[in-house]
């Protein structure tokens, strides 16, 4: 699904006429009386038609980051709804450019109750927030300084209730004069909630009929969501992913052809599943459910191979250093296809739009390609890119490079220091020829 280019944003100057007052004092969850300088009330609000304000929508902008079992929370097409749990944090994220100060509202209502109180965390600094029967409106937060650039977390909590919901909460209001980054195109949030995808494009010789690459990713950055794909090509994709907590798989495909056809199998290893895949295109899937280690170093060899009557044969092996062996992974055949491996890249995206506030990192080493006549050559030169939700500023925590002699990619987490897309990155060659003989490699 492609994103649409986005309107530049413009950024203003406020009046101090409509900066909130702050709201101090800390509070622990099931205190049932607060003093006036503690809670703000809807009879505290200003007029905040909050003519220049930004507005970050939950929507785009929100997660529920921590829930017991059974919570009912969510955040839909409004914002943040079902609120009745005072254990579940929801958490709104947005980018100040600069070290600043910015003032917070609240555009809310109560739902299922007639007054509640709710805690509003920003960056670790708690306010408290009284809702009441007088309905939506925009409910005065307080102000913070932000003290460097980078990510503000807002998180949301509820405190107290007269009734079945804490309220419903649609958007952040912020004042400030420091420039202000967030997911803004309603017809993407789908996009941004997932965040940033982050790809490295290699430089392969011509008649390139084996590419092999390594990746490593290291513990904790192994997050629900994550595809850490280690082999693309022009015509499909190899890697590793995280399905569930409880499963993780080794996944190949190949796209169908563009003109009509359909990508068929031609034989897969043991256990591996094969079916077709729709959604961003169609073609053929394998996969093998196997549960990959973080921290380990895991080996990727893919091979295209015209068929000599008009269509590609592509193969993929997977190699697990804890087993030893390399696993065939399956043979595709894409017929329309005449071609030898193009496009090489590896990529890393998060595909849970609702994990989309999760961090993950995975380091790319010792690229190297074979061509058909059986010389192999080392891939030393990388191009650094984002989809959409990078080119369009919906999101600005990923980052990709050389670390330690090795290509990296990270996305996701909010963090701070990014790194510009659209550059080339050139690692030490190591001289390190793959130790396999792509001769002799399983074919069941």
């Amino acid at each position: 699904m492609k994103q649409r280019p986005l309107n530049p944003r413009r950024l203003f100057l406020y009046s101090a006429a409509l900066m909130l007052s702050a709201c101090g004092g800390e509070s622990t969850g099931g205190q049932a009386a607060q003093t006036a300088a503690q809670v703000m009330t809807s009879e505290s609000q200003p007029s905040l038609a909050a003519i220049n304000a930004k507005t970050v929508a939950l929507a785009g902008n929100a997660f529920i980051t921590s829930a017991p079992a059974g919570a009912e929370e969510e955040i839909n097409g409004n914002g943040l709804a079902n609120w009745s749990n005072p254990a579940t944090v929801t958490s709104v994220y947005f980018r100040m450019a600069s070290a600043g100060s910015v003032t917070l509202g609240l555009d809310a209502r109560l739902a299922g109750s007639t007054r509640s109180t709710i805690r509003v965390t920003v960056n670790g600094k708690p306010f408290l927030v009284r809702l009441s029967v007088n309905g939506k409106g925009t409910y005065q937060v307080g102000t913070v300084h932000i003290a460097e650039p980078g990510y503000v977390k807002v998180d949301l909590q509820g405190v107290s209730k007269d009734g079945g919901y804490f309220g419903d909460v649609s958007a952040l209001r912020l004042t400030t004069n420091v420039v202000t980054n967030y997911a803004d195109d309603p017809a993407n949030y789908y996009w941004s909630r997932r965040g940033p995808s982050v790809h490295l494009g290699y430089t392969t010789p011509a008649n390139t009929e084996y590419f092999y690459n390594e990746v490593t990713v290291p513990a904790g950055q192994d997050p629900e969501g994550s595809y850490y794909m280690a082999n693309g090509f022009g015509q499909g994709y190899f890697g590793i992913q995280v399905k569930s907590p409880s499963e993780r798989w080794v996944l190949f495909s190949v796209w169908d052809p563009d003109g009509g056809g359909k990508t068929t199998l031609v034989k897969k290893g043991a256990g591996v599943v094969d079916n077709s895949f729709g959604g961003e295109g169609t073609g053929g899937q394998s996969y093998l459910s196997y549960n990959w280690i973080s921290g380990n170093t895991y080996r990727f060899v893919t091979r295209a191979r015209p068929d000599g009557a008009g269509a590609t044969d592509y193969s993929a092996w997977f190699y697990a250093p804890e087993l030893g062996v390399w696993r065939f992974i399956a043979t595709w055949k894409r017929p329309a296809t005449t071609t030898y491996l193009t496009g090489a890249y590896s990529f890393l995206e998060n595909f849970i739009d609702t994990k989309g506030y999760t961090g993950r990192r995975a380091s790319f080493g010792n690229q190297w390609a074979r061509d058909v006549s059986g010389a192999w050559s080392e891939v030393t030169r990388a191009r650094f890119t984002g989809d959409a939700t990078v080119t369009n500023v919906q999101r600005m925590d990923y980052a990709g490079g050389l670390d330690n002699g090795q290509f990296y990619l990270r996305n996701g987490g909010f963090f701070a220091a990014y790194v510009p897309v659209n550059q080339n990155f050139t690692r030490p060659a190591t001289g390190q020829r793959p130790a396999v003989d792509v001769t002799t490699l399983p074919q069941q």
